[in-house]
Formats: C-alpha cells, sequence, structure tokens
C-alpha cells in the first residue's frame, strides 16, 4: 500500500491511528475498533468548496492558480515537485544534464493517455512544439525561451538543446504548463473536432469528466493509471464564492476542503468538529500593481511615493491577523534567489507626500482601483489603500469585477489605474517569480501586466537565467529585486499563507507552496464515510 504522505512545513497530518502491541486485552480491543473504524477506505467522491472557477483547462493556456490546479491532476510533467518541494522524476524516469546546453530526458514505458494513446518521446516533441508555436500564444512560452529544439532520440528519450545556459529547465519543466498533451487530442484540436480549454487530456491519476461552467469540474479516477492509481474515485470541485457556504459546507460534510479561509473565521473552522485548519507558507505575494503606461504612474516617483503612503504592517496584522509576511518585494523566502539584504521603500506618510509635491503632484489626483469580487481579503486590501492614499491627497474609485473578466481586463492593459492581484512562483525559482512579471518581452498575458519596462533589469534576468554558478545567481537575483524595489511598479503587500480547511475524513492531503494539491494518496476514512461525507 502507498505510504501516507505527511503535510508540509506546519501543515497537519489527519486521522492517522496508531496502536501498539504492549496493550492489556480491554485496550487491545479499543485499539483494534479504533483501528478498523479509521482504516482508510478505498473510493469516495472528495468535494472541494473553492471561492473561483477555472478560466480554462489547457495548462499552456493559464496564468491562474484555479486552472492550475484542476490541471495538475490530469496532465503530469516530465518531472514534479513532491511533498518537500524536491524536483523528482515523473513521466521521465531520469535526466541528466549531457553539457552546458544539451539536457536528456528517459522516459517511463508503458504510459497511455486517458483516450488510450501511447505516452512517448513524439508526445513530449508534440507538446513542446505546441507550447512554443507563435501561433499558440501560450502565456507560458517564456518559461522555455531559450529552448532551441526539442528532439526525440528514440522512442523513449527526448532532448533539450538551448540556446544558452539555462539553470531554470528543470524547475520549468516541473511546471504544470509543461503537462504532456495527447497527441491525438491536440490533432483534434487543429481539425476543430476537440476544444483543449473545456476536455483535458493528459496521463494523469485523474481524468477529465466534465466543467459546468461556473459550477463545477468534476475529474474521475484514471483506472488505467501507469503508476499505483488513486483512492479516490472522484475529486469535485465546486464554484462556491460565498465564504461562509464554503465553510457551513466543511462544517456539515457536505464538502471535505474549503479553500481561502479568512482569519476573522478561522476561529470557527478550528473550533469545529470533524474539520481542521491547514496553514502553509507559500511561494507567492499578493500587491497593488500600477499600469506604468498610464500617468502619473509613468514616473517612479509616483509609485515610490504611493508605496510608502501604505502601512503594509497593518494589512498583514489587520486584515490577515499574522496568517503572512509583509513582502519588502517579490520574493517570498521560501523562494531560490530570495535576500535578506533588500533596502526596502520604509512606510511614510509625510516623505510620500514631499515626492507627490515634488512630482508636480501636490495637490493629488485621482485614480481607479480594480479587484476581483469573489475574494473579499483583497477587497479589504483595496479599502485599506483607498483610505490610506486619500491621506495624502490621491482620490481612489475603486472596481470589482468577476475573475475571468478581472484578469482578461487586467491581461489587456484595462484594468484601471491600478490593480490588486498575487502572484505565485510555482516553481519555486526566482526565474519563475521575476521573469514573467518584470521583463519587457512579457507585458500583458505572460505575467507583466504593469507594462513595467527597464532595460537593466531585462539584462539581468537574462544573465541570472543563463548562470550557472549557484552563488552567482544568487548575487544577481539580489542586483535585480533591488533595482525592481526601488523602481516600485508594484507595492508588495504580503507574501501569503494558503489558510483552508480539511474534514478529519481525510488522510494524505499536501497543500504545496505553490498553492497546488497532491491528492492521489489521499484517502477518506470508514468512519468518515459512515459519518456521511
Amino acid at each position: 500500500m502507498k505510504k501516507i504522505v505527511p503535510f508540509l512545513g506546519i501543515s497537519l497530518l489527519l486521522g492517522v491511528a496508531g496502536c501498539t502491541e504492549d496493550v492489556d486485552e480491554e485496550e487491545g480491543d479499543d485499539a483494534e475498533d479504533e483501528e478498523a473504524a479509521e482504516e482508510p477506505v478505498e473510493g469516495g467522491d472528495m468535494v472541494f468548496a473553492m471561492p473561483s472557477d477555472a478560466v480554462t483547462l489547457d495548462p499552456q493556456a493559464s496564468t491562474d492558480l484555479p486552472s492550475n490546479i484542476i490541471a495538475d491532476n490530469v496532465y503530469e510533467s516530465l518531472l514534479y515537485y513532491d511533498e518537500d518541494t524536491e524536483i523528482q522524476p515523473r513521466l521521465a524516469e531520469s535526466y541528466e544534464q549531457v553539457d552546458e546546453t544539451t539536457w536528456e530526458f528517459y522516459l517511463q514505458e508503458d504510459v497511455t493517455f486517458h483516450d488510450g494513446e501511447p505516452f512517448n518521446a513524439e508526445a513530449v516533441v508534440a507538446t513542446f512544439d505546441r507550447l512554443l508555436d507563435p501561433d499558440m500564444a501560450s502565456p507560458r512560452a517564456l518559461l522555455f525561451e531559450l529552448v532551441e529544439d526539442v528532439e526525440a532520440v528514440d522512442e523513449h528519450t527526448v532532448q533539450f538543446t538551448t540556446s544558452e545556459p539555462y539553470a531554470p529547465l528543470p524547475a520549468h519543466v516541473a511546471h504544470v504548463s509543461a503537462g504532456i498533451l495527447s497527441p491525438a487530442a491536440m490533432e483534434a484540436e487543429e481539425e476543430g473536432d476537440a476544444n483543449l480549454d473545456m476536455e483535458p487530456v493528459g496521463t494523469g491519476p485523474f481524468e477529465f469528466e466534465h466543467w459546468e461552467e461556473g459550477s463545477e469540474v468534476v475529474l474521475t479516477n484514471n483506472e488505467d493509471y501507469w503508476g499505483e492509481p488513486a483512492y479516490l474515485d472522484s475529486l469535485s470541485f465546486n464554484v462556491v464564492p460565498e465564504q461562509g457556504t464554503r465553510i457551513g459546507m466543511l462544517e456539515t460534510g457536505e464538502a471535505h476542503f474549503a479553500q481561502q479561509i479568512e482569519p476573522t473565521n478561522i476561529p470557527q473552522v478550528e473550533e469545529m468538529d470533524g474539520a481542521n485548519l491547514v496553514s502553509e507558507e507559500g511561494f507567492g505575494y499578493d500587491y497593488i500593481g500600477f499600469n506604468t503606461e498610464n500617468e502619473p504612474f509613468d514616473d517612479p516617483e509616483v509609485r515610490r511615493a504611493l508605496s510608502m503612503a501604505i502601512d503594509k504592517e497593518a494589512i498583514v496584522e489587520g486584515i490577515y491577523e499574522g496568517y503572512g509576511t509583509v513582502a519588502d518585494g517579490p520574493l517570498a523566502d521560501l523562494t531560490f534567489g530570495s535576500s535578506d539584504a533588500l533596502d526596502p521603500l520604509p512606510h511614510d506618510p509625510e516623505e510620500a507626500e514631499e515626492l507627490l509635491a515634488e512630482a508636480g503632484y501636490e495637490d493629488g489626483f485621482s485614480a481607479t482601483l480594480m479587484t476581483n469580487d469573489a475574494n473579499p481579503m483583497r477587497v479589504q486590501i483595496a479599502e485599506v489603500v483607498q483610505d490610506e492614499l486619500a491621506e495624502i491627497g490621491v482620490d481612489v474609485s475603486i472596481e470589482q469585477m468577476e475573475w475571468g473578466a478581472y484578469l482578461d481586463a487586467v491581461q489587456e492593459g484595462e484594468g484601471g489605474d491600478m490593480h490588486v492581484l498575487g502572484w505565485s512562483a510555482q516553481t519555486g525559482d526566482a526565474d519563475f517569480a521575476l521573469q514573467p512579471n518584470y521583463h519587457s518581452d512579457n507585458q500583458g498575458t505572460s505575467g507583466n501586466h504593469t507594462f513595467y519596462e527597464n532595460e537593466e533589469v531585462d539584462a539581468l534576468l537574462e544573465e541570472a537565467s543563463q548562470e550557472t554558478d549557484e552563488e552567482a545567481r544568487l548575487q544577481l537575483y539580489e542586483e535585480v529585486e533591488q533595482i525592481i524595489v526601488d523602481d516600485a511598479p508594484k507595492i508588495y503587500t504580503l507574501h501569503t499563507d494558503y489558510v483552508v480547511g480539511v474534514s478529519d475524513a481525510v488522510e494524505g492531503f499536501v497543500q504545496q507552496p505553490s498553492g497546488l494539491f497532491i491528492l492521489e494518496d489521499v484517502m477518506i476514512t470508514e468512519e468518515a464515510e459512515d459519518g456521511g461525507y
């Protein structure tokens, strides 16, 4: 039987019963009864209460976490991050760096896609050809921008050739966007007979059943999975925007998992019979982004002024009640490349007013701030920013939009003067935290939603991605992060913790720092099943 996977970091392993041999007869009976009652069972439907729907189920097209959570359980990449966030082989049995610009991946054999098509080197080549096709315009193509060629050496060997040394390649190959797609499904889509946005076909432990947009996505157990099959029969990701309803579903047993628990509701979950609170430090950060193409946000002095007007500590303690840390810049402590030597912009409203006056805005100005309506924490942040900027003469109007429409607007540069968003560096590497967000080539859908441009930043990011010496890479990222902090294309508010509620019925659930879940080892106890879950 599979091992039970422990939670990461400060997370908890739920419902694992134990017994010893040294017990008297009565205690032995009790232990046996307890063991039988809590023995994990195969089967069952794990129900997730999620605040937002997926935007697309095509891993090469998605940039949002709700979409990636679904795709990560349908598709598999050549490599993956285990419960300790270490890169491990997945669809690749092993891999090696042949020379500075050549990597070879040796593939698992006897693997099939959900549609019955065989997984092989040609499937890998076809997947990356699609990902890197300019006509596809994948926002994730930037992860492989130095890849010149992906070649099938033989049926089960693939060679990646890069134009320059590319240190983060294994981390990027482990990203959900590098999930391998069925060649037959890709061909059907090209012929107009399929739509991978709506009907994903991968090799993962779960396969797509249906998507009722705005309501739920259902995945079912892949009984022909090449590895050890998952225990659960299905996963149901229900869209439940109201947090109170999500928590109620968890309490009554209608859901096994409730995402995005606000700090004000944490005591309710902590005191709940039959459920636990799980908190995990993440790779990501929340921020207020400026559209640097709009006046006066094209002026770094104005951006710095507004950044210095915001009390981040008050946001962390007042809104998040300490479930998170103040962000000095875009790299969380867990991310490779983060530095504790940054010189952050201080909270100083008086200096902020002086900077605005020096920039010619002594009388202030008006601006719009947009956020998505399904995230009450971000709405609260927007309200705090509105109040604090009013103190330095900036009149902010807040607009709220539905998640999908909001994301489209921000990516197209139509998300107002400012917007509230977050970014998770799912690879755990600074390259993915910085390249998409700050390189000028990636403005718009690829991640640079502030339309920030700085030639020195571009050059440093390119140099860091090609640097193979770890210490030298760290130094380059420290340098580039300081420049970005000083330029202030964003107000870095906090590095958020992922705070969720999980039923005591569930064993083996892993919440990763990327925000994704490891679900193939999840079980539901017999006792919980009998109790109505």
